[in-house]
């Protein structure tokens, strides 16, 4: 790095951590947190270097605790990021009973030159979606609301083809192993991780002020488990746009008359993706 910045997030998995009590599998929910800031800083062009955790609980329960440092261990090594032993705190009487909270702190690091947020947009550039794995890491209340009042977390549901708890488990995707090699073209104008406040609100805020998005949103299908939940609550398609990812978890900002290397690159790695609409 010729003049290194450090780029730094800090997260939790929300009340996505509520699925992991219900179904009593605690696996895969260090992997989500770990997986969900490397996307947070991988936004900004950056890759991570080490990941500090914090778990709190009333009485420390040592398989739990286990399991959960089993899945940031497994992630840290697949982002290839240094697990740093963060915090573990007992506090009893503040947390109900088998239950726990789980956040984080990423440290990643990005040459200056390279900032993606320093990349000019212009009208016309393409927007370009890659799959997600089902929620990530948000949505979860109203998902709870909506399915548990109908379902029982461990049952198998023929519509999404899995139990409740397999579908909402799903392990927040990392998207560092499918962008790493491309964040040096300087046809990559831009990523926006899709969290909280859906795909429009995430992505317009890398956008100038004079520029909008175009979102085509036929442009692929919504994943079994979001026309689940909008069936069972009736749920409005502005708000599920709001909730949800919807199946899209990171959004490629590519320069317009690149599209078909950035779709080249994408078929050879053999990654799934959709071409959402442009800027406008």
């Amino acid at each position: 790095y010729n003049n290194p910045i450090l780029v730094s997030s800090a997260d939790g998995v929300g009340t996505k951590l509520k699925i992991a009590f219900l179904s009593k599998n605690h696996k895969t929910i260090g992997q989500c947190l770990v997986n969900h800031c490397v996307n947070d800083i991988l936004v900004m062009g950056a890759k991570p270097m080490f990941f500090l955790d914090y778990y709190a609980t009333g009485k420390l329960d040592s398989q739990i605790f286990k399991d959960v440092v089993s899945g940031l261990s497994k992630a840290s090594e697949e982002n290839n990021c240094a697990l740093i032993g963060g915090e573990t705190a007992e506090m009893p009487g503040f947390y109900s009973e088998d239950e726990y909270d789980l956040c984080g702190t990423i440290v990643g690091v990005v040459d200056k030159d390279k900032l993606l947020s320093n990349r000019k947009k212009s009208r016309g550039d393409m927007l370009i979606g890659l799959p997600s794995t089902g929620l990530h890491t948000n949505g979860y209340s109203l998902a709870r609301k909506v399915l548990l009042d109908k379902f029982e977390i461990n049952e198998h549901v023929s519509d999404i083809n899995s139990s409740i708890s397999e579908a909402l488990l799903a392990i927040h995707k990392s998207y560092l192993p499918i962008v790493d090699p491309i964040l040096n073209e300087d046809w990559l104008l831009g990523l926006s991780h899709v969290t909280g406040g859906g795909l429009k609100a995430n992505t317009e805020r890398i956008l100038d002020s004079n520029q909008s998005l175009n979102i085509d949103w036929k442009a692929w299908e919504w994943l079994p488990i979001f026309k689940l939940i909008q069936k069972c609550g009736n749920v409005p398609d502005e708000d599920m746009k709001r909730s949800f990812n919807l199946g899209i978890g990171m959004v490629l900002i590519i320069k317009k008359d690149y599209i078909e290397k950035a779709e080249n690159y994408l078929k050879k790695i053999n990654e799934p993706y959709h071409i959402i609409g442009e800027i406008s």
